[in-house]
C-alpha cells in the first residue's frame, strides 16, 4: 500500500498532502517579488508628496535638462522637476487603481453571485446587463462618460472606470457560482435551513477567492492604464492634480517623444509597467496558493522523491520481469492433448 502510494506520487509529480498543507503566499518566489515591487510603490504613494524635492508645478528651473545631481530625473520644457511629478503622481495613480478596483470588484460579486445563485429571470436580466457592458468597448465608454465630468479630481474618474470594468469579473463569478451551487455542502446548508445570505457569504464567496483576487488585481492595473490613457488624450484631470498619465500628456504635448527628451516620458511609463508586472506576479502567487497543483515542488522534495521512486520503480520493474518470464515459461510448455495415446499400464490396477 505504501509502495503503491509512493509510486503514484512519483508518477504524477504531486507532492503529498502533508507537504502542501498550510503553504502561505510568501512561499512563492513570484509573489514575494511582486509584493516587494508593489509595496515600494505603495510606500511612494504614501510618502511621495513629502519627499518630493519641490512643487511639481513650480517653473523657472533649467529647461529640458537631462538627469543630473540637481534634478535626478531631469526637467521639463517649463523647468519643472520630473522626479517631483512622478512622486506626486504615484499617489493619484495608485488611488485611482485602488478605488476603481474596489468598486468594480464589489459590483462583480454582487451581480455575478446573485445571478448565478438565484437563477431564473434574475439570472437572465443580470446576464443581459453583463453582456451589454462586455460588448461595449470599455475605453470609448469611459471617454464618453468622462466627457460629462466637470473637474472634481481623480475620484469621479475612478468611479467611471469601475462602472465600465466590472462586467468581466461578474461573468466569471456567475459561471463559478453556477458550478458551486449544486455541490453537496451547499445542498446540505439549504437542507438544514440556512438563510440564503449566509450561504452566499459563508459558503459561496470564500470559494470564489481565486477569481475575486485575480479580478481585483486585473482591475487595479486596468484602472491605472485607463486613467493614464484618458490623461494622455487630454480627458483627465489636468487642472493641478498630477498623475503618471498627466506627466505623459505634457510630455506628448511638448513633443518630448520627437525631441529626444527621453527622461520626461520613460519614468512615468516605467512606473506603470512595473506596477502591472508586480500585480501579475502577485496573481501568479495567488493562483499557486489557491491551486496547489500549480505550485513548484521544493528542491528537497524532488530529491526525496527521486530517492524513493528509484527502488520502488526498480522493484516494480523486477516484478514485471518475473511475471513476464513466468508467462514465457508457461508458453513454452505444450498443453496436454485430449487425443494423445494412453499407455497400457495407465488403466491397470497396481500389482500387490
Amino acid at each position: 500500500m505504501a509502495a503503491t502510494a509512493t509510486l503514484a506520487t512519483a508518477e504524477t509529480g504531486q507532492a503529498p498532502a502533508r507537504a502542501r498543507r498550510g503553504i502561505p503566499l510568501l512561499r512563492s518566489g513570484k509573489a514575494i517579488a511582486g509584493l516587494i515591487i508593489f509595496g515600494a510603490f505603495v510606500l511612494l504613494a504614501v510618502i511621495g508628496p513629502w519627499i518630493a524635492p519641490e512643487d511639481p508645478s513650480k517653473t523657472g528651473g533649467p529647461i529640458l535638462q537631462s538627469p543630473s545631481g540637481e534634478h535626478l530625473l531631469g526637467t521639463t520644457q517649463s523647468g519643472q522637476d520630473i522626479l517631483s511629478q512622478v512622486l506626486e503622481g504615484a499617489r493619484t495613480s495608485m488611488l485611482v487603481g485602488l478605488v476603481a478596483a474596489t468598486f468594480a470588484t464589489a459590483l462583480a460579486i454582487l451581480i455575478g453571485v446573485t445571478a448565478g445563485y438565484v437563477g431564473g429571470w434574475v439570472d437572465d436580466t443580470l446576464s443581459m446587463l453583463t453582456n451589454i457592458f462586455l460588448v461595449i468597448p470599455a475605453l470609448p465608454l469611459t471617454i464618453v462618460l468622462t466627457g460629462y465630468l466637470e473637474g472634481g479630481g481623480w475620484f469621479p474618474i475612478a468611479v467611471v472606470i469601475s462602472v465600465t470594468g466590472w462586467a468581466f469579473g461578474a461573468r466569471l463569478q456567475r459561471a463559478q457560482t453556477l458550478s458551486l451551487r449544486n455541490r453537496d455542502y451547499i445542498k446540505a446548508a439549504k437542507a438544514i435551513g440556512e438563510r440564503p445570505w449566509r450561504i452566499v457569504t459563508v459558503e459561496l464567496v470564500p470559494n470564489l477567492g481565486a477569481i475575486i483576487i485575480s479580478g481585483f488585481l486585473f482591475t487595479f492595473i486596468f484602472a491605472i492604464l485607463t486613467e493614464a490613457s484618458l490623461s494622455f488624450l487630454g480627458l483627465g484631470d489636468l487642472g493641478g492634480t498630477w498623475s503618471w498619465g498627466t506627466t505623459l500628456y505634457w510630455a506628448q504635448n511638448s513633443s518630448a517623444f520627437t525631441t529626444g527628451a527621453w527622461w520626461w516620458y520613460i519614468p512615468p511609463g516605467l512606473c506603470i509597467a512595473l506596477v502591472g508586472a508586480s500585480l501579475s506576479l502577485i496573481n501568479f502567487g495567488a493562483d499557486e496558493l489557491m491551486n496547489p497543483r500549480l505550485a513548484p515542488v521544493p528542491k528537497r522534495d524532488r530529491k526525496r522523491r527521486r530517492r524513493t521512486a528509484g527502488p520502488v520503480l526498480a522493484a516494480a520493474t523486477g516484478t514485471a520481469g518475473t511475471a513476464g518470464a513466468a508467462a514465457r515459461t508457461d508458453a513454452t510448455v505444450p498443453p496436454a492433448r485430449d487425443d494423445a495415446p494412453v499407455s497400457a499400464s495407465a488403466g491397470k490396477e497396481p500389482t500387490p
